[in-house]
């Protein structure tokens, strides 16, 4: 399911739907498709919203991923479970698997489609403990793995368990019998407590793994983060030049120049045809896109840059995500949390301070303090929602 606008993760999402946000260089989708094409879950429908057709762009038939892809999209918003229903000529007489697009996660997809056949439930749910689930529907499960009580976003008070909804689903086609084709229906605020009032046995599977749902900025880091914690030894793809030092683990792929003095501690990833300039230090938990260029005597700290950005002599980036073809000015300073969009530039000895959001094309004059968000009319400026 691909369909959300993704507002609140802007300015990121303004060029881009949720789904093809980079992650570790490549779209977050594309994780996702990998991981259930190793599954052994190669037929997939792509249900599409907003920007969709980028992502039928991306995979096209699916061939080049080892998949067979087919796509579906929606005129209007048609909730979770609407948006399956308008899928259902794909669906149609089989048990099928439904995942958010914009999920992270490094589990095996096949284990809770063979969970649900073992079980005589007409939708199994993906399930994981979390510490605070109240951003999450939440279930209240026993010992058999049946479900006995459903609350989508529980407010203080209401927090029964700790078992939250990760958006994963197996269902059996008898759901469609519940939905009316062309109205919004969601699984958690409406099939799942129907099928509860009416006695409809739902199971539980609980997973083991990262998981995360990539729909908001934080979220969006700590995936990031695990992503590259998960990295294992040092990968090159192609030709680099370096006379500097790397510890790993590490992945540089082709065209790759690191000057003298540079220091790399890994986990860290590097883009094609990054250069990296002198006394350059680049910290763990760092992602470079392809084409950048890092000049001397900077510092990039746990920071996650996009294709194409600039970063010009001796400026500080330190946990921040800048999008791509934005350049930094020499001598400035982009604090913890920061996310600058596109195309914008700011210029030397400037300063932004922690958590400030950037909108696209933004210019922002040598010497400045930035600490508050900076928004553009030309865009949208809602950050809530989906």
């Amino acid at each position: 399911m691909c369909g959300g606008v993704g507002t609140r993760l802007r300015p990121l999402t303004f060029e881009r739907p949720k789904p093809m946000i980079p992650l570790l260089n490549k779209p977050s989708i594309q994780h996702l498709v990998e991981n259930l094409v190793s599954s052994g879950l190669d037929e997939i429908v792509i249900t599409l919203g907003y920007q969709g057709e980028k992502i039928e762009e991306y995979f096209r038939d699916g061939s080049l991923f080892g998949a067979n892809i087919k796509y579906v999209y929606e005129e209007k918003k048609l909730g979770t479970a609407g948006s399956v229903k308008n899928a259902q000529d794909y669906l149609d007489g089989d048990t099928f698997l439904v995942v958010g697009g914009d999920l992270a996660l490094d589990f095996n997809l096949k284990q809770i489609c063979d969970f649900h056949k073992r079980n005589d439930s007409i939708v199994t749910i993906g399930l994981v403990c979390i510490d605070d689930p109240r951003e999450y529907g939440i279930v209240e499960m026993n010992a058999k793995n049946e479900l006995k009580r459903f609350k989508e976003k529980p407010l203080p008070g209401e927090v029964f368990s700790n078992l939250a909804n990760t958006g994963i689903y197996v269902c059996d086609s008898e759901i469609f019998e519940c939905v009316i084709k062309g109205e919004r229906y969601d699984f958690a605020k409406d099939l799942f407590p129907r099928f509860l009032e009416s006695g409809k046995k739902m199971g539980g599977w609980l997973s083991r793994g990262h998981w995360s749902d990539v729909g908001d900025i934080k979220s969006y880091r700590g995936a990031v983060r695990w992503k590259l914690g998960d990295m294992v030894g040092t990968e090159i793809t192609g030709e680099f030049y370096s006379k500097g030092k790397i510890r790993g683990p590490i992945s540089i792929q082709n065209g790759v120049k690191i000057g003298r003095g540079t220091s790399i501690v890994g986990p860290v990833i590097v883009g094609e045809n990054t250069t990296i300039g002198e006394d350059v230090l680049i910290a763990p938990y760092t992602s470079l896109g392809s084409n950048c260029s890092i000049e001397s005597d900077s510092k990039i700290l746990s920071a996650i840059l996009y294709d194409d950005v600039t970063i010009e002599e001796g400026s500080i980036i330190s946990s921040a995500i800048i999008d791509e073809c934005t350049k930094i000015g020499r001598d400035s300073i982009i604090e913890n949390g920061v996310v600058i969009g596109p195309r914008s530039n700011i210029e030397n000895n400037s300063t932004v301070r922690s958590y400030v959001k950037i909108w696209p094309e933004i210019y922002i004059s040598p010497n400045s303090t930035v600490s508050e968000d900076i928004l553009n009319e030309e865009y949208g400026t809602v950050t809530n929602g989906s």
